[in-house]
């Protein structure tokens, strides 16, 4: 039996917790143009500890900044011209995040610590809460990735490669791609979660001539909008918000009270855009441009639009780009909202003078037991002149991917099981590298066995074989591409939570969406999660999820399902080394589900011995 967990009588109630909503405006982060202004190849960037405030009812909060501004400043780089970078780590001290795991009931794991402060006013803990160990020591650590760059793998933000206080990582960025809404955070070993959710995240552009040709709104009307969530602590003897940062989370023990912790990924009750919580930005009736960026640790947003009467209202809006640059022509809002997974970007155009003189809100219709509003718009009341007019093709080089047409017959498969929790006895989801068996010696005697999945071929109808080869990230590295060759990367969620997942280097399209039938605990029917294996062959996967417009995009990130297969296309190309690829719910990518693959010279792969010698698990 778990705790109940009860607040104390004075914490601050209510889904704003005291804190007024739309009260400040949006900030929006300062530029950086190497390119455009100082015609420099060369820039540094200081990672130090600084205080901002998020709200102006608020005390400051204390943060980890990229040049002291959280986001950090948005670097904006011109198409195939090269960037370095210097990312300066002058942190000092140990990072300024309180740490919190509360027990919860396996009937309710998110509400409680979805409220601000863990303490009862005596100073003690909440029943259940504790802190979490060794959070308080760390140092600033730091690894930064550009996050959809096409760069070698020693500019990547290996997450090992980190960085102590006094030292610098020195990147180089040949931006050899075309224009699109990249962004750049920590990505240290084991602690991203908690680096990320200290403040170290921004945007960084790219831009090019075909960009350049559209004449989209530009200057104060193109702004980013970035999505964070946050938790905060509180004077347990008043139930005052102070601002400290609070990272707390609830955790099961489904082995039994004296079972292992099983921690659940972050969410906080607080919204952030830009940095300030709840905010409003008042605009012209003109059309405006922004960047969107769920930057959050796991928290997923379905966006709309809502006017005055309480309805949604997207019929302005329109998307026209994803995470890898622009789409070939603008695509209707989803008539259900726009879900971002945490790393997804969306292009977003919106025709305020279609709603002259009315408050907008931008609403998370997703939220369960958290406040919804993300920020406010507050359009004039004025007809205004606007020389824009949406063109009716926005990229013209968009090429849409097929498989055997622009992606050759002769490519990579890529096999990447995501099982759920409680598989073979472990409590967390993980993340299986897969290699196809063909020898029937290397067979199971049985089915089920542990690690091992039979799934018949959609194209063919045959039954395929395989066994999991590695699962942590230090485990040996299986999958090899060679440079310049296509490959479909296949991730089969058999049961659990959506996974977005990213791969690191290239940028992607989807080109199929299967789904499996599920079971009533949310797990693919015939996939044991006891055994850890299949009993038998799992059919071919029916239709999944309509493909949106907009997802036809160039993308890194993923949403995958429980019980979808989804297989995507990316040309390796551009740059060379060890990459990573991970699910983007950082707290996950934390506990194991990330793992490395490698993109070499073909001349130099077949002289490299190494375990498995079949790239990719698999032609």
């Amino acid at each position: 039996m778990t705790d109940v967990i009860t607040q104390p009588a004075t914490t601050v109630t209510g889904p704003d917790f005291g804190l007024t909503k739309f009260a400040d405006p949006l900030r929006v982060p300062p530029l950086i143009r190497p390119h455009s202004w100082w015609h420099q190849d060369e820039i540094t960037i200081d990672m130090v500890r600084a205080r901002v405030r998020l709200h102006s009812q608020l005390p400051e909060t204390e943060v980890w900044a990229y040049e002291g501004q959280f986001p950090g400043p948005t670097i904006e780089v011109r198409s195939g011209k090269q960037l370095r970078v210097n990312w300066s780590n002058g942190i000092d001290g140990t990072i300024p995040v309180v740490a919190v795991q509360q027990h919860a009931e396996l009937t309710d794991i998110t509400a409680p610590v979805r409220t601000p402060g863990w303490r009862n006013p005596d100073g003690s803990p909440l029943p259940g809460a504790e802190i979490i160990d060794g959070v308080s020591a760390l140092p600033a650590w730091t690894a930064v990735h550009l996050h959809g760059a096409r760069t070698g793998g020693g500019n990547d933000g290996w997450a090992h490669n980190g960085v102590l206080r006094q030292a610098a990582q020195l990147a180089e960025y040949p931006n050899g791609q075309p224009s699109a809404t990249l962004w750049y955070h920590d990505h240290a070993m084991a602690v991203t979660r908690f680096n990320v959710f200290a403040g170290l995240t921004g945007m960084y552009l790219i831009r090019d001539a075909e960009e350049d040709a559209l004449g989209l709104p530009a200057g104060d009307r193109e702004i980013p909008l970035i999505i964070t969530d946050r938790n905060l602590d509180t004077d347990p003897a008043t139930g005052a918000l102070t601002g400290q940062l609070l990272f707390k989370i609830p955790f099961i023990t489904p082995a039994g009270p004296d079972g292992p912790k099983v921690p659940i990924p972050f969410t906080g009750p607080f919204t952030l855009v830009n940095g300030v919580i709840w905010p409003h930005l008042e605009v012209d009736a003109r059309w405006y441009r922004f960047r969107v960026l769920n930057a959050s640790n796991s928290r997923f947003y379905r966006l709309n639009l809502i006017d005055e009467t309480g309805t949604v209202n997207n019929d302005g809006v329109r998307i026209i780009g994803t995470d890898g640059g622009l789409l070939p022509a603008p695509a209707a809002f989803p008539a259900d909202g726009l879900v971002l997974a945490p790393a997804e970007r969306a292009d977003v155009l919106i025709d305020f003078s279609r709603y002259q003189g009315q408050n907008l809100t931008l609403r998370d219709t997703l939220a369960d037991r958290t406040e919804p509003d993300v920020m406010q718009f507050r359009v004039e009341n004025r007809e205004r002149h606007d020389s824009f007019t949406l063109p009716e093709v926005i990229s013209p080089s968009y090429v849409r991917l097929h498989h055997g047409t622009t992606v050759p017959e002769d490519h990579d498969h890529v096999f990447v099981a995501l099982v759920p929790p409680g598989t073979a006895g472990e409590a967390h989801p993980q993340m299986w590298e897969l290699q196809e068996v063909t020898d029937p010696a290397e067979m199971p005697a049985r089915f089920p066995a542990e690690g091992f999945i039979q799934l018949t071929d959609p194209a063919d109808g045959a039954v395929r074989t395989f066994r999991m080869v590695a699962s942590l990230f230090d485990d040996t590295t299986t999958f090899f591409i060679d440079h310049d060759r296509w490959a479909i990367w296949n991730f089969v969620n058999l049961g659990g939570p959506t996974h977005p997942m990213h791969i690191h280097l290239a940028e992607f399209q989807v080109l199929t969406r299967r789904a499996y039938p599920l079971d009533a605990a949310g797990n693919v029917i015939g996939f044991d999660t006891v055994a850890g294996g299949t009993p038998a062959p799992l059919p071919v996967p029916g239709e999944g999820r309509p493909l949106e417009k907009y997802e036809e995009g160039w993308k890194d990130t993923f949403q995958v399902q429980a019980g979808e297969w989804v297989s995507v296309a990316g040309h390796h190309t551009g740059a060379t080394g060890e990459f990573m690829y991970h699910c983007h719910i950082l707290d996950h990518e934390d506990e194991g589900m990330m793992r490395p693959f490698v993109v070499h010279p073909p001349e130099v792969a077949r002289f490299h011995v190494h375990p498995g010698a079949s790239h990719g698990g698999g032609h």
